[in-house]
């Protein structure tokens, strides 16, 4: 539950429709005045408005301005999951995947992180990845776990591409390619230095490649730009 930060805030303020009290609501959360954010989100939560009842749910979740409450989470959830609300249908899969509120249930997961990755949500085709790569709620498919990593991955996510890179070294659900596998990793340490695995990933392809083909993978990488 990553969400709320103040990017997503403004995003949503800027995306959503001029409701009365929304964006009185969203200044307010931003301000950490929960009571009047519940004030103006809950009205229009109840008329249908599915950011309004995702970010209800989302304070129930997280206790602000209300005693933290899973049924209620799960309730406003759902209901702008229903609607086809991206962020709601992804946290509601994370519900079901850790059993907060539910019976933990790897199943409803997929079922939900499915729908939010088909609209490209990052999160959700991560999540799907990983039910994939390690069979929970769905046979193991490395080919399916490949496929929604490179949807990511494609989009920027690091931690896609760190995996993809795997993936390509690996030659699990793709043809084992050193290169491809060195393109990836590279761009997952361009985007985070920090992390060392990365770079371990990256120095194992390496030590698997010949000059030519370490050129190669850095100039595919240096030409590489994210889809939008």
């Amino acid at each position: 539950m990553k969400k709320l930060a103040l990017v997503l805030l403004v995003a949503l303020c800027l995306a959503s429709p001029a409701w009365a009290g929304w964006k009185e609501g969203v200044a307010a959360y931003r301000h950490g005045d929960y009571a009047t954010a519940l004030r103006e989100f809950r009205p229009l939560a109840e008329q249908g408005y599915p950011y309004a009842q995702y970010l209800l749910g989302l304070m129930y979740y997280k206790a602000q301005g209300v005693p933290q409450d899973y049924k209620q989470t799960l309730y406003w959830f759902r209901k702008a999951a229903y609607q086809g609300y991206p962020y709601a249908q992804y946290d509601l899969g994370v519900m079901y995947s850790q059993g907060r509120g539910v019976p933990k249930d790897y199943k409803q997961a997929l079922y939900w992180w499915r729908k939010a990755a088909i609209q490209g949500y990052v999160d959700a085709q991560h999540g799907l990845a990983l039910m994939y790569f390690h069979g929970r709620g769905v046979p193991k498919d490395y080919k399916q776990a490949a496929y929604w990593w490179r949807k990511a991955a494609e989009q920027g996510d690091a931690l896609a591409q760190n995996n993809l890179g795997m993936m390509y070294y690996k030659g699990y659900g793709v043809p084992q390619d050193y290169v491809k596998a060195y393109m990836w990793a590279e761009l997952a340490m361009a985007r985070r230095p920090e992390e060392a695995r990365t770079k371990k990933l990256r120095d194992k392809i390496a030590a698997q490649m010949t000059p030519q083909q370490i050129a190669e993978a850095q100039r595919l990488a240096k030409e590489w730009k994210p889809e939008r």
